[in-house]
Order: C-alpha cells, then structure tokens, then sequence
C-alpha cells in the first residue's frame, strides 16, 4: 500500500528639516528622532467591515427540511433546513456570492436555550448538514435541550456549490485502480492521473477552486453566527473539523465562545510529515486489530498476534495480482478497494468496528468473497448503491491544495521519508517508491495559494477544549497535545483508547465535553477517560 497522503513590507524614513526664518543653515546632524511613519487603520474584519456587514444582518428563511428516507421518521419534522449568502471572494465583497446549505435541529427547550452549536464533522469534504442529520442522537439530552444544533455544508461540498471534477464511471476506474508495480510506470501513472484530475477539476469547478479554502470557510462560519443572532461561536470540530475551528480563533479571537477541538490536524505541521504519521498512525491500529483477532477463535488472519498484521496486509497486497469476485455486478475486489475497506473500519473502535472488519476479512479470506470489503471501501469512498458518488473526494482534494500544497521535498528527504516509513510502517509501505513521496499532489493544480502551515495561537480567545484520542490512527494524539499547547488558552482531555475521535465514544469524554458546552466548566488539567460507551 502507497503512502496514504488522505491540499512584502517596506518601510523607510526621509527626514527633512525646515530652517527657522532668516537662521542661517547648522551644518550638524539632526539630533531629534525621526518621525514614526503612522500605519495605516487595519482594515475591518467580519461584520465590522461596512462592506460585509449586510451579509452579517441577513436572516435565514428556514423551512421543513425536503423528505429525506434516511432521516428518523420519529423526528420529521424536527429539522429545518435554509441558506445563507456569503461572497465568493471576501475581497470582493460586492461581486459574486454563494449559497451556503445549512441545517438545524432546534433547541428542545426554547426557554433555556444558550444559542446555537455548530458542527463540523471532518473530510475535509463532510457535510455539516448530514452530521446533525444522522447523529443528532448522540447530541440528545442537555446539549440539544439547550442548543440549537446546526450544520453547514462548507463552500465547495455537498450542497453549497459543489465542486465537481471526475463523473462516477472515471472514479469508479480510479478508486478500483491498482498503481503499476514498476516505479518508473507507477510515477508515469501518477503523473497523468494527477494531471487529468486537475484538468477536470478545472473544467467543472474552476471559478470556485481558488476560494473554497478554510480560511474562506470560517470566515463563512462566522457570517453564520451572525446570521442566527449569536455574540459568540460555539462549536464542535471533528478532525479537519479542528483545523477550520482552529483558523476560525485565529480570524476572529473575540467571537470565539466554547470550541471544542476533536481529533486535532495540527495547522503547523508540514503536509508530507502529517502524512507520514498518519500513514504509521493506520499501521499501529491495523496491528492492534490483527492481535486482538489472534486472540480470537476463528481469526481469519491465524492464531499467532505477531504474524496476524502480516497475513492480512499480505493478503489485501496480492488482490492487485488476484482480485476477488464481488456480488456488485462487473466490480472485482482490487488491492486498493480491499485496503479502503479495511482503512475505514480502523476509524472505528474496538467493540464493533474491529468486529465487522474480522467478519469482512473472514468473508474474503475464507469465502472468497470481496463483496463485505468492498461494502466498507464504496461507503468511505462516498459510492452509493446505485453507482453514484457524492463529491467528498473532489472537494477533499480541492479544499486541501486551496490549503497550501507542501513545497517537494529534496531527494535527501525523500530517502529519510523512505527510511522512517519502512521502519514504522513497513506494512502500510511495502510498495512505497520516491514518486509516492515527491508527488503528485498539487503540482498541476491550476492555481497557487499563500496559505502555509504555521503555529495558531489565537491570543486573546475564551478558553479552547482540545480532545485527543492516544490509539487514533488518522490524527495521531501528539497532535492534540501539540496544539493544546500553541494556542493561548486551552485545556486537553484524553481519550484513552482506539479509533478516530472521542466525543460519541466514551461517557467519561462526553459529561466533560456537555459540562464545557453548557456550563463553561473544563475539565481539570490531564484528565484522562479510559472507559467507553
């Protein structure tokens, strides 16, 4: 399996003097300090900025969200579902605006309602509208007693503006696709891959490509807020989730209210080594699920935990070679949909995500049968079962390069990248060549951006809640810990345990995370939650 990588100031002086009338010149220095230059009045941000400001007083018409199969017929009716304007480009306010979708769950006790919690829930990519659509459960009770919960689509996903880049046939043959073992073919492959998505991307989406960054979207979260009348943002972030919380404190320090950062994507950390650490991140949880299969009777992968790992990614890198059949007519399980569906099942935790990846590869190993796997790639990969892709990976892509591409590393990196991986992550790497490492990522994306990383402070904030889990694989806990120490005002709460993400998982994590929301009350310095639901 390939690396899994988941986007002038002048000053001087001129000093003059004026003789005083009829004195004759003084052939000496000035001996009086020059006059300070006056900077410039900073220019106004977010609803302080006259030219945004009816963007900010806009009222949202809501309205009963369209019939949806997948929402609890229990609860129809209970969701509301409206738009709100923002402007394409936020230097140009008075030009093109978007449709940004938005859903709400109204607070279940109007009287006692702080305001509204915003959600996001990852990708980048996901749709804010689905998280409050199919996990409101989780947020039932105090939180949802007190807030109205609210998701948005981000610009560029779902249903705000859209972008779109590859149809569902050409993304079928490229998710199915196995990289040529060759490495000269393979960085020939990835170059004319790389250069045709672009293209594509281009093609359908490319007015809205240099503006569907993060930073564009918090500046959206925060019209939002105004939009529905809050002072403040409260907010919970999951994953990239965190990454767009982290540059909303960032903009705008004043209006942070209670965010919650969960499963952190540090905003400082170099593109290529978030990679790298994710990739060794998915190697520790598939090691852990291998042992703890062995532990088991019937493990598909053998009785010994410490051949387990390797039987199974054995297994899933011959499918390049030896696809399985599937009951998806004219579809074959290939080694890069087999690792996709086992990838997705790591995100989960321990109690029942590992148990359907043992029955998936139970399934595959010893039926024959990719159909299980293939199941859990499609629904990671955004397919539906009629063929139908959503554009979580075309935003994905598009939102991360609008992030800042990651400058190519010299060949003195490549190798040191090459090193670490083979000796962490020797499974999750086996065929990993330079060409993985020096690209292509967004070499041929048609336009550049000034985003980089950079360590995110956000002086001035209310204080932050930072939640990391010690066994996710997909943004490894360091991160957590790391960012709760740059910003200026944040506590961490740990999760000890597997998967990605902590809020839904574990009693202890969520009376902390509710007592946050509702009462303001963080959790002490190093707690530590060990229990689940």
């Amino acid at each position: 399996m390939a690396l899994l990588v988941a986007a002038g100031c002048t000053s001087g002086t001129g000093d003059t003097a004026s003789d005083a009338a009829g004195a004759k010149p003084v052939p000496t220095p000035v001996t009086t300090a020059p006059a300070t230059p006056t900077p410039p009045p900073a220019k106004p941000k977010g609803a302080a900025d006259p030219a945004l400001r009816p963007f900010y007083e806009q009222k949202i018409s809501w309205k009963a969200c369209e019939d949806d199969p997948a929402t609890p017929k229990k609860d129809e009716g209970e969701f509301r579902c409206g738009t709100f304007k923002v402007p394409l480009d936020y230097t140009a306010p008075d030009g093109k605006s978007l449709d940004i979708a938005v859903m709400q769950h109204p607070a279940a006790k109007p009287d006692q309602r702080i305001g509204s919690l915003v959600l996001n829930p990852g990708g980048p990519g996901g749709s804010g509208q689905d998280f409050v659509k199919y996990a409101f459960a989780e947020f039932d009770g105090v939180l949802h007693d007190r807030y109205d919960v609210l998701g948005f689509d981000p610009r560029g996903v779902a249903d705000s503006s859209p972008v779109r880049c590859l149809d569902d046939k050409t993304r079928d043959e490229r998710n199915a696709q196995d990289s040529p073992h060759d490495p000269i073919e393979r960085k020939a492959h990835g170059e004319r891959s790389g250069k045709a998505f672009s293209a594509a991307c281009q093609e359908k989406s490319g007015d809205l490509l240099p503006f569907v960054g993060t930073r564009n979207a918090a500046r959206d979260m925060d019209v939002l807020r105004g939009a529905v009348g809050d002072d403040k943002l409260n907010y919970l972030g999951v994953s990239y989730g965190t990454y767009l919380g982290s540059l909303y404190a960032e903009e705008f320090p004043d209006r942070v209210g209670r965010l919650v950062l969960d499963a952190v994507v540090d905003p400082a950390a170099d593109k290529l080594d978030a990679a790298i650490d994710q990739t060794i991140g998915f190697e520790r949880s598939f090691r852990a699920f291998a042992a703890d299969c062995a532990a088991r009777t019937g493990c598909p992968l053998g009785g010994n935990p410490d051949r387990a790992a390797e039987i199974g990614a054995d297994f899933l890198d011959k499918l390049q070679d030896n696809p399985l059949r599937t009951a998806s007519e004219g579809r074959k399980l290939t080694a890069s949909l087999g690792w996709a569906g086992a990838k997705s099942l790591l995100y989960g935790n321990k109690e029942t995500s590992w148990k359907y990846l043992r029955e998936a590869f139970t399934v595959a190993m010893i039926g024959k049968d990719g159909s299980a796997l293939l199941f859990y790639a499609d629904s990671y990969l955004g397919r539906d079962k009629k063929g139908h892709y959503d554009n979580g990976s075309d935003s994905r892509a598009a939102i991360r390069c609008a992030d800042g591409a990651a400058p190519a590393p010299s060949p003195e990196a490549v190798q040191q990248v090459l090193a670490k991986l083979k000796a962490d992550a020797p499974l999750f790497s086996k065929d990993t060549v330079a060409s993985d490492i020096e690209g292509p990522g967004c070499e041929f994306w048609p336009y550049r951006t000034p985003e980089k990383p950079h360590v995110i402070r956000a002086e001035g904030a209310a204080p932050i809640l930072v939640v990391g889990t010690t066994g996710d694989p997909a943004t490894p806990y360091a991160a957590s810990e790391k960012l709760a120490k740059d910003l200026a005002h944040a506590t961490l709460l740990t999760l000890e345990g597997e998967g990605h993400g902590a809020f839904g998982r574990s009693k202890c994590v969520d009376a902390n995370i509710i007592a946050y929301l509702v009462d303001g009350s963080l959790p002490a310095a190093g707690t530590r939650c060990t229990d689940a639901k």
